[in-house]
């Protein structure tokens, strides 16, 4: 990073379906500079052409018009605002539960999280309910790693809500109580809750509302922008060797093939071979980029795209990691040794058991090979020598071996690339952390 220029934040923004995620982002951007006047007064019209006035600022982000037609999101949508003291890249996640996915893509890009939830009277109560996203969210998000969180709770303007105070403390207490379960224990971890309007913009980056009102006299505590600034960014792991998931690919005619991602760890240049693991793929990186601006290097926490040559889009897949091929690559996964807590199955889990595995940004199935043994979850004592099952609230040593080629790493080595999420029925049954990994011997070709 350059001297003199601000530090780098990649922000999540989760939570339930119509909890306002992208209505409030893009408000947030746009009283950021990020998009001007004309912009958004192009959007309101067209958001009122179909009868959808009050999906201005989401519009902002939510750019496919099969999105802005349903008004909710679909992919990951990064867009990059300033404050005085950071430089933010806003992954806004989609809520709705078809879309999950793209949301843990999202999600394990991120330095921080913002959990939204709507204080409207029916809205806060679906996204805790056991359909709801609200609580599946928070606890992806500490899975994967996010443990700085912020909780804004939006639609304080709403006819049920008319900016009450027993409304936003109700919420917060309820919300402290399932984010304490889902690992974010109040000894280890400062959450903060802002109570926002998405739509009026209080308390985003002033209180009073545009006529200078103040509906929130009761909050004494900061807005959101103010908020962001008190996060603090996390170390990056600029001395290991390059890790890079991949995201997307595209085809960009004149330039060629460009693969989208956030680097994990270590550095990425113009002139590196890159390795794309688990395939035996490597070509020269050609450009860095990140927003459109070409970069002599990008390391840890940079969202960029780099173009290469010799290599079609069909041979590079969301959930690859590009590698250094000269610094200690990564490769295909024959196995891996995972410690895995079951936190919400209906059933017990046996050796054979085979759901997908959300890790970096792969999303893969994996076949549980082996239960070697059942252990406390929080000291690691071993309970039972291979277990025949686990279930709810246990945890175990599990083999697990992929159904296609997939590329992680320990905990220990690569965190960003040793946890993930295990999904069944549409919805997180366990997590887990890598212990070890028996990687499948190839010569790379050149």
């Amino acid at each position: 990073m350059a001297k003199g220029e601000k530090d780098r934040v990649s922000l999540v923004v989760i939570g339930h379906v119509d909890a306002g995620k992208s209505t409030s982002t893009g408000h947030l951007v746009y009283l950021c500079g990020g998009i001007d006047e004309r912009e958004i007064a192009k959007f309101k019209k067209e958001a009122e052409l179909i009868g959808k006035g009050s999906f201005a600022f989401a519009w902002v982000l939510d750019k496919l018009k099969s999105e802005r037609d349903r008004g909710i999101t679909i992919n990951i949508t990064l867009t990059k605002f300033e404050t005085e003291k950071y430089q933010f890249t806003i992954i806004d996640a989609p809520g709705h539960r078809d879309f999950i996915k793209n949301m843990i893509t999202g999600t394990s890009q991120a330095d921080a999280a913002v959990l939204m939830i709507s204080a409207k009277e029916g809205e806060f109560e679906a996204g805790i309910a056991k359909d709801g996203q609200t609580k599946e969210h928070a606890l992806l998000a500490f899975t994967l790693g996010v443990k700085q969180m912020i909780v804004a709770i939006n639609k304080m303007d709403e006819g049920t809500v008319r900016y009450r105070k027993e409304r936003f403390e109700e919420i917060e207490k309820e919300t402290r109580r399932f984010l304490k379960t889902a690992g974010y224990h109040p000894k280890k971890f400062t959450i903060p809750f802002v109570p926002i309007s998405g739509w009026t913009g209080e308390n985003i980056k002033v209180k009073a509302n545009k006529e200078g009102k103040d509906n929130l006299g009761w909050y004494k505590g900061s807005t959101l922008i103010e908020t962001l600034n008190k996060l603090t960014p996390p170390e990056r792991l600029e001395a290991l060797p390059l890790r890079l998931p991949i995201n997307d690919v595209f085809k960009i005619s004149g330039v060629g093939t460009v693969p989208v991602g956030r680097v994990e760890t270590g550095l990425i240049k113009p002139g590196m071979m890159i390795l794309f693991a688990p395939s035996t793929h490597v070509s020269e990186c050609k450009t860095v980029e990140m927003h459109h601006e070409k970069l002599e290097s990008a390391g840890p926490g940079d969202n960029i795209g780099f173009n290469i040559r010799n290599v079609s889009v069909k041979d590079i897949k969301r959930g690859y990691v590009a590698c250094d091929k000269a610094n200690k690559p990564g490769g295909e996964a024959e196995t891996f040794d995972a410690q895995v807590i079951v936190l919400n199955h209906p059933n017990q889990i046996s050796a054979g058991y085979t759901p997908v595995l959300d890790c970096h940004t792969a999303h893969i199935a994996c076949r549980f090979a082996e239960l070697k043994t059942k252990m406390d979850k929080r000291s690691g004592k071993v309970l039972e020598e291979n277990p025949k099952s686990v279930k709810n609230g246990e945890a175990a040593l599990i083999v697990i071996k992929p159904t296609k080629p997939m590329c992680v790493e320990s905990y220990k080595e690569f965190q960003p690339l040793g946890r993930f999420a295990v999904r069944d029925m549409k919805q997180t049954v366990a997590v887990g952390i890598i212990k070890a990994v028996t990687v499948k011997a190839v010569a790379a070709k050149k």
